[in-house]
């Protein structure tokens, strides 16, 4: 039976993809293991291989359109199977043409009567083809009073997510349920006030003269970066914490350690091992930090505080159209020249897209540094599931006042934000006051 290619899930977030460019044409012979497309997501463009030999036929994942994970895009015929053609449908399940059928997959093995808790007609046991939901969407749904069958789905095949429950409750104008009078006498909190609705983009473009201005339609980065900066900052209690570090024993050193790189052999000539930049001093420092005040090394989720055992420091890479956060594992057992050479390879792999999700997906806290563009201080945005993350500053040349004398010193202002769930003030503390330690005593980072 035909072999069904579908677009996969890359990506820990990834509802839709897109295909950014086919590497075989319709009717070309392919074997297993070739790469067939390439998909690209908001972080990442991917080579997806053919899971099975033979001729491609029913190519319908059109190039730069929003596919649902999990959609077919084509079939892959062995020599001994017959072609029956199918309509393309992007974006859809695909349907017979006009007289065909539509080709069995390699999943098919049994009929759905035949798989256990599945119905007949293909949902699952105790709920109907048009009521398929994600369990968040179902509860979200119950709570609003809306029903599931009457919600269009935008999921894979048609399942409703979060983002459809909450269009039909702003939609309908459907309020959180009241609480009963029983609730309200006891003292329960009131339910929530319905959040501001955002302006709609007729209401932007209505503040300025047409003709003055060009639409420019969000890539799925760009997308994915709002989504998640506006989750972030509504769900995360964030606080922040500002000091200053004295850098002079630090650039001193990593003056001392470049000079002493031992040279190696390599196309170009002999070169340098490493060279090691401030920021990779910055990584080293507050994944030590980290590990010196442990309990600030936590994720946050309702149940439990996940407390974990090692340093994994993401740091944000700008890249074309947007901005994504490679990780350093075990940032607190790595020596400073594997740290700089992990991190120049992340992001050379980030900035052409070429990096795995298991690369920037996670870790436990982040360094954002926008020092090298003359900015002084700034509050970062925490990443979830992170609990912390540093905003490093430009290292400049200030007057300190010490033992009564002023003297000029090299200072850099970090900025600390912390969810409050996880990291109180005086923990917050702690780890910051850690990090200045490190970054002014740097030997430590080498023992």
């Amino acid at each position: 039976m035909p072999t069904e290619v579908i677009l996969p899930k890359v990506d820990m977030d990834m509802a839709t993809g897109q295909i950014s460019r086919w590497f075989a044409e319709e009717g070309a012979r392919v074997k297993k293991g070739d790469v067939l497309f390439e998909i690209e997501t908001d972080k990442a463009a991917m080579e997806i291989d053919a899971p099975a030999s033979g001729t491609l036929r029913n190519v319908t994942g059109k190039e730069r359109v929003d596919i649902p994970v999990g959609e077919p895009v084509a079939w892959i015929y062995a020599d001994d199977e017959v072609y029956a053609p199918i309509s393309p449908q992007v974006g859809m399940s695909a349907k017979p043409a006009e007289g065909g059928a539509v080709p069995p997959t390699s999943h098919s093995f049994a009929p759905p009567s035949a798989l256990p808790g599945i119905s007949p007609t293909g949902g699952e046991i105790g709920q109907s083809q048009g009521e398929r939901a994600t369990p968040l969407a179902r509860r979200l749904a119950r709570e609003a009073g809306l029903k599931i069958a009457e919600i269009q789905g935008s999921g894979p095949r048609g399942r409703v997510v979060r983002a459809d429950v909450e269009a039909a409750v702003t939609a309908k104008g459907t309020a959180t349920p009241a609480k009963p009078a029983a609730e309200i006498a006891a003292g329960a909190p009131s339910a929530p006030a319905p959040a501001p609705k955002p302006m709609s983009d007729d209401q932007v473009l209505k503040l300025f003269a047409e003709g003055s201005y060009e639409l420019v339609p969000h890539d799925n980065m760009r997308k994915t970066i709002a989504r998640r900066l506006v989750e972030a900052k509504s769900t995360i209690p964030h606080f922040y914490l500002t000091l200053d570090c004295e850098l002079d024993a630090l650039l001193a050193l990593r003056t001392q350690l470049n000079a002493a790189a031992p040279m190696r052999k390599t196309d170009k000539g002999e070169v340098p091992a490493y060279k090691l930049s401030v920021n990779d001093m910055v990584i080293k420092a507050m994944a030590m930090a980290l590990m010196a005040v442990p309990d600030a090394n936590a994720s946050w989720t309702e149940n439990a505080m996940v407390k974990h055992k090692h340093a994994d420091v993401g740091v944000a890479v700008s890249i074309p159209g947007g901005l994504i956060t490679p990780i350093i594992r075990h940032a607190d057992e790595k020596t400073l020249s594997v740290i700089s050479s992990e991190m120049k390879d992340l992001a050379s792999r980030a900035r052409s897209r070429k990096l795995k999700p298991e690369e920037y997906q996670g870790g436990t806290t982040a360094v954002s540094n926008l020092g090298m563009f003359g900015i002084k201080d700034f509050a970062a945005v925490i990443n979830p599931p992170h609990a912390t993350i540093l905003a490093v500053g430009a290292g400049e040349e200030r007057a300190v006042v010490k033992k009564g004398e002023i003297k000029i010193a090299t200072v850099m202002s970090v900025t600390l934000s912390t969810d409050h769930r996880a990291v109180d003030g005086a923990l917050g503390a702690e780890l910051l006051g850690a990090f200045k330690r490190m970054i002014e005593n740097p030997m430590g980072m080498l023992v």
